[in-house]
């Protein structure tokens, strides 16, 4: 099982969970961590694809090295698998979290975090930033149901910006991916996902920076900034990732647990 764990800072907590560590960005890390800045990489580009800068290293640096059929995890420093029997009585953040693969995951390819409503999200910031939206359409006031993926990426994103990525993905995946996007409320969010197929994986990588790569030639760098567009190539992935794994492999749900970093 190979388990990256992926931060923009260092936390000395993180070298005790038996995972590998992985440091993204321009902050300085250990030796013995893996960077994102060597060989083939889009370091520089790391503000604005968050963990996506460290997927394009190891799609292009490290993958050919992993073993078929061996899991492959990604966790950030934050949020982490949770352990199938956590030692609830240990105060180690490496016994709360996933060391081996669970039995329940046989027979799947993919396990994906547990799914986020979005429907439910509070009036008041739906208020606050989607003024123009509940204009259009006041039903989304009163019918959580109407709520959708779309909905809520344009709420908090800026109206119209997923639509001008969707004009660019591949065209055998626009359609299915523009019909769940609104026909969806909820989906599996933070980025995070195990694979046991690096065939898989691949293909993944191939499919998510062809388009973000185009998306590029949109929405560039220059104008993004702050939550709602800072990290735009980390959004639109998270999106397309649940998404693009239940059409093309066997996925099942895995909770997620939280280590507070700002708790001392």
């Amino acid at each position: 099982m190979y388990k990256f764990c992926l931060t923009h800072k260092y936390n000395p907590i993180l070298e005790k969970i038996n995972y590998l560590n992985v440091g993204m960005g321009e902050n300085k890390f250990p030796n013995s961590w893996i960077v994102d800045s060597t060989g083939d990489n889009i370091s520089k580009k790391n503000k604005y694809y968050d963990m996506y800068s460290f997927h394009y290293w190891l799609w292009k640096n490290y993958l050919d090295k992993i073993k078929d059929n061996e899991w492959i995890c990604f966790s950030t420093y934050r949020r982490h698998w949770k352990s199938e029997v956590p030692f609830l009585d240990s105060d180690l953040l490496k016994d709360k979290i996933l060391q081996t693969p669970p039995d329940a995951w046989k027979g799947y390819s993919t396990i994906l975090t547990e799914p986020t409503d979005f429907s439910k999200i509070k009036l008041s910031k739906m208020l606050k930033k989607g003024k123009k939206l509940l204009i259009k359409n006041p039903s989304l006031l009163f019918k959580p149901e109407k709520r959708s993926i779309k909905f809520h990426f344009d709420l908090m994103h800026y109206e119209g910006n997923l639509d001008k990525a969707l004009d660019v993905i591949d065209k055998k995946e626009k359609h299915e991916f523009t019909h769940y996007l609104n026909n969806n409320t909820s989906a599996p969010v933070w980025n995070l996902f195990c694979c046991n197929s690096k065939t898989l994986l691949n293909d993944w990588y191939e499919s998510v920076f062809t388009w973000l790569f185009k998306c590029e030639k949109i929405f560039g760098f220059k104008n993004l900034q702050g939550y709602e567009t800072g990290r735009m190539y980390a959004y639109l992935a998270e999106r397309y990732l649940p998404y693009w794994f239940n059409k093309y492999s066997k996925t099942r749900s895995w909770p997620i647990y939280f280590y507070n970093t700002d708790d001392k």
